[in-house]
C-alpha cells in the first residue's frame, strides 16, 4: 500500500516508519520539516519526504487537497487535536481512501469506573486535550457507521522509548525523580501512591497501527487501547525503579495539599492530571481482533528510555 504519514517523525513514527517499509509498503512521511526521528534506521532512506504546515493550510481550506494529491492508499494521522481538523480532514479523505487511522489517547477517559477500562466503558474526560480528543472519536465513529468512513482510532498510553524523559513515579516528567531514587534518596508521593499510570513502548504503539493496516476488516469503524499489558502503581513504580539502582525506595507520603507545595507549579500540574486520570486500559480486544502482542511490559519500556538517558548523561546517577 502506499501510506502517508501526517507527523510520521514523532515517537512512534520512529518505529512505524521503518516497520512499514520492511513489511513492504511505500511511505510519504508529512511534516512541518522541523524533526528527525528519535533514533536512525536505514528504512528512512526510502521514504518520500513531504513538508507541509499543516495549521496554515487547514485555515486555507486546503490541507486535505493537499494530502490527497499524495495518492494515498491509507492515511495515518498522528497529530489531529481538534474536532474541526479532524472533520476537515475526514470530509475529504472519504471516498478516496481504503484506510484512515487516527491517533486518539486514553486521555478520552475521565476518571474509569471500571479497571480495566474496556474501549466501551463509559467516557467523561475533562481537560481540553481530553475533551478535544473523545469529541474526534466520537465524530470519526459516526462518521464510519452512518458514512462508510473507513476509520480506525488508536488510542496509546504514556509513550516512551529512547530518546525522551517518560513519565515519573510522581506522575510528572522531572528527570530528578530518577536520580533521587538511583541514589537512595528521599521520594514524596502524593497521597499514599496508588494511583495508576500506563506506559506504552513507542514500538508496541507502532505494531498495533501496522496491525490494524494489514487487518483492515477487523480494525473498520473500532477503536483499540494501545497500552502495555499493565497499569502501574506510582508506588510500585519508585519501588522497582530503585531496585534497578541496587536501592530500597526511600518512599514519603504526602496529602495532595501538602505534596504540591513541595514541587514546582507545573510538575503539581503534570502530576495532578496523572492521578486524577489514574489510566488503566484494557488490550483485550485489541488482542482479541488484530493479535496485538506488546513486546514491553511499562516497566521494560521505562526502563530502557531511563538507561538511554543515563548513558547519555541526562540523568546523573
Amino acid at each position: 500500500m502506499r501510506v502517508v504519514i501526517i507527523g510520521g517523525s514523532g515517537h512512534v513514527g520512529t518505529y512505524l516508519v521503518p516497520r512499514l517499509i520492511e513489511a513492504g509498503h511505500e511511505v510519504v512521511n508529512v511534516t512541518r520539516g522541523q524533526r528527525q526521528p528519535y533514533q536512525p534506521h536505514a528504512a528512512w532512506q526510502h521514504v518520500e519526504a513531504v513538508t507541509l504546515d499543516r495549521e496554515a493550510l487547514e485555515k486555507a481550506g486546503t490541507f486535505g487537497r493537499e494530502i490527497l494529491e499524495l495518492r494515498p492508499d491509507a492515511v495515518i494521522d498522528m497529530i489531529c487535536f481538534t474536532l474541526a481538523s479532524a472533520q476537515h480532514l475526514a470530509e475529504t479523505l472519504r471516498g478516496h481512501v481504503q484506510h484512515f487511522l487516527h491517533c486518539g489517547t486514553i486521555w478520552t477517559f475521565g476518571p474509569s469506573t471500571v479497571v480495566p477500562a474496556p474501549e466501551s466503558a463509559p467516557k467523561h474526560p475533562f481537560g481540553e486535550y481530553g475533551i478535544q480528543k473523545a469529541a474526534i472519536e466520537r465524530y470519526l465513529l459516526q462518521e464510519a457507521r452512518l458514512n462508510g468512513l473507513p476509520v480506525t482510532i488508536l488510542h496509546p498510553g504514556h509513550i516512551v522509548g529512547p530518546g525522551w524523559i517518560p513519565l515519573n513515579p510522581q506522575g510528572n516528567f522531572n528527570p530528578a525523580v530518577y536520580e533521587k531514587l538511583a541514589k537512595g534518596e528521599e521520594l514524596t508521593l502524593a497521597n499514599l501512591g496508588m494511583e495508576t499510570v500506563h506506559h506504552v513502548h513507542a514500538d508496541d504503539v507502532a505494531q498495533i497501527f501496522q496491525l490494524a493496516l494489514e487487518n483492515r476488516a477487523p480494525a473498520l469503524g473500532e477503536s483499540f487501547h494501545t497500552v502495555s499489558p499493565a497499569a502501574i502503581t506510582l508506588r510500585g513504580y519508585a519501588e522497582a525503579v530503585a531496585a534497578w539502582f541496587g536501592q530500597e525506595a526511600n518512599l514519603r507520603f504526602l496529602g495532595w495539599d501538602e505534596w504540591k507545595q513541595t514541587v514546582s507549579d507545573e510538575d503539581a500540574q503534570a502530576t495532578w492530571d496523572h492521578i486524577a486520570h489514574s489510566p488503566n486500559a484494557s488490550i483485550d480486544k485489541g488482542r482479541r481482533l488484530l493479535g496485538y502482542a506488546p513486546r514491553y511490559s511499562s516497566l521494560q519500556a521505562v526502563y530502557e528510555s531511563v538507561m538511554w538517558l543515563v548513558e547519555r548523561g541526562q540523568i546523573a546517577v
